[in-house]
């Protein structure tokens, strides 16, 4: 892997001197790097002092038209699928990808250097990460990296004292997941130093998935045992104590990365930008917008009861859309530095939901969510399907 390197230039008053370390972050499962010592000094210059530039070696633009992103998990980027998820954004309007570096389960998608604290939760789904970069940068694909937060079964199971314990065993949700615990900066720091290691690989944005508390929280934060760590007293809110946990993460990972001149976004659930926040997951929609570079909210039409007057969502992909658009534009309307819109919309069929409540979605109803965006000012969106298998003939850009 090659060699990249944190340069740091600082400018002072009748001198000009250049210093170079290699960043590091101690993190609750490995040692720390060996030179964070000295990348703690030049952290704790003020920001008038010290400028950082980052360079990875790789050149990427972002795209002049907007995003136009598919999700490629760590799987299907390290595997065959990769070259034809190439093929389709050289062969359409799409430019972008969003690659698992952090999957849902708490892994690395790649194996690091044998001494990375990062190794012993790592999996060899991507085999030549640097192969993957320049990959992408041949073609011309703008790279996200995914990292998923607050859902971690490996780091709650390695140690249960960051998650949530019930009866002193790790709380698992009805699918098995386990759940980290936000109100702990231990777990921030871990999450940033993952974040830290993808730009170093390339990535020019970092989007954060699962910043959130577990869904129905509120029905639990009485019963399950967890420490609310600097959250402690307060007026007694718990929802805001929530609120307040998840917010400060964000802006404390922006402040985090901003050495690094990279796009920081955020995933959030579509229904929480509709009400004033959600209670038991502690998002809200316009303090995590205020301190983000890209909004995405998850708006497949599958994903709602029925909502803007609609009885069958999952029927309605241009309803749907077009209803959730205006209303995030109100809110977005009125922050004074709004961050840019790139929602999430369906490419899968959610045949779950049972007869009559839902269709097969291909090539119409992908490009009726697309044009409810457009017509709503929104030209940037990204496509999920888990599988990563994506509908052949769609106009992207409409």
């Amino acid at each position: 892997m090659k060699m990249l390197m944190l340069i740091c230039v600082f400018s002072l008053v009748g001198a000009g001197t250049a210093f170079a370390a290699e960043t590091g972050t101690s993190i609750a499962i490995g040692k720390e790097h060996q030179h964070k010592a000295v990348a703690k000094t030049a952290l704790e210059l003020p920001n008038d002092v010290a400028r950082f530039l980052y360079d990875s070696g790789y050149q990427f633009a972002y795209p002049e038209d907007g995003v136009r992103g598919i999700y490629v998990t760590g799987n299907s980027a390290g595997g065959e699928r990769f070259s034809n998820l190439i093929e389709l954004i050289n062969t359409t309007d799409l430019n972008a990808m969003v690659i698992d570096i952090k999957e849902d389960h708490g892994h690395l998608t790649y194996r690091p250097e044998e001494d990375s604290p990062f190794y012993p939760i790592s999996k060899n789904y991507i085999h030549d990460p640097e192969q993957l970069m320049k990959t992408l940068e041949e073609n011309e694909v703008y790279p996200i990296a995914r990292i998923v937060v607050f859902k971690d079964s490996v780091l709650a199971e390695q140690q249960p004292e960051l998650s949530f314990l019930d009866g002193g065993k790790i709380w698992k949700n009805g699918r098995g997941e386990a759940f980290v615990n936000p109100f702990l900066k231990e777990v921030w720091d871990y999450n940033i130093a993952i974040a830290e290691e993808a730009v170093k690989l390339g990535f020019q944005e970092i989007q954060f998935d699962y910043v959130r508390f577990p869904e129905g929280f509120e029905r639990r934060d009485d019963v399950l045992q967890y420490s609310v760590g600097e959250y402690e007293g307060g007026d007694g809110d718990h929802v805001q104590s929530r609120v307040a946990a998840v917010t400060d993460f964000v802006s404390y990972a922006k402040e985090r990365l901003e050495k690094y001149d990279v796009d920081v976004s955020v995933d959030i659930f579509g229904y929480s930008a509709t009400i004033t926040e959600a209670p038991g997951i502690g998002q809200n929609f316009s303090k995590i917008a205020n301190e983000v570079d890209v909004i995405s909210s998850m708006i497949y039409p599958s994903h709602w009861t029925p909502y803007f007057g609609i009885d069958k969502p999952d029927l309605f992909p241009y309803e749907l859309t077009r209803e959730y658009a205006k209303v995030e534009n109100g809110i977005l309307a009125q922050l004074d530095n709004p961050p840019v819109s790139r929602p999430w919309i369906q490419d899968f069929t959610a045949s779950w939901l049972g007869s009559g409540n839902y269709q097969p979605y291909g090539k119409e109803e992908v490009e009726d969510q697309i044009r409810a965006l457009n017509e709503q000012g929104i030209n940037e969106f990204l496509l999920w399907n888990a599988t990563n298998r994506y509908t052949a003939g769609v106009d992207y850009k409409q």
